[in-house]
């Protein structure tokens, strides 16, 4: 298949089909005598393994140590389950991260009684923030 069907097949972008050739995610492809690119099953089920890894927020270091695990079957899959394990312990600090986000907008937009800009109870809030934060 042609790079947009791939592209179509996987729902990828062809600039980011092309950049993960490029950072050998993906491995370049056999040519057609026109000089296309020509890819096959393996292109597209590495392709969504890569896409579908990304969707889950690992980086591109993370994606290529899976890939490589991927790549060795005999090889023992603890390194992939620390790897997830540890993207988890992120995506649940950022979650907490985002709750008290959700928390303090939520109290500041609460302080909000219209008016004119020099009497509004949000602007205050984001000027005293570091009053916000010592809980005065």
């Amino acid at each position: 298949m042609k790079i947009g069907e791939l592209s179509k097949a996987t729902g990828t972008n062809i600039e980011t089909v092309r950049y993960y050739e490029r950072i050998g995610l993906l491995p370049a492809p056999d040519r057609t005598a026109a000089n296309y690119r020509s890819y096959g099953e393996p292109h597209r089920a590495r392709l969504a393994f890569v896409r579908h890894s990304r969707e889950l927020g690992f980086t591109i270091q993370e994606v290529r140590s899976l890939l490589d695990l991927s790549d060795h079957p005999d090889r023992d899959c603890m390194e992939a389950d620390r790897i997830a394990t540890s993207h988890l312990v992120q995506v649940e600090a950022k979650i907490a991260q985002l709750e008290a986000l959700r928390d303090e907008l939520a109290r500041i937009v609460g302080r909000c009684r219209g008016g004119v800009a020099a009497d509004c109870r949000v602007i205050e809030a984001l000027g005293n923030h570091a009053m916000c934060d010592t809980g005065h």
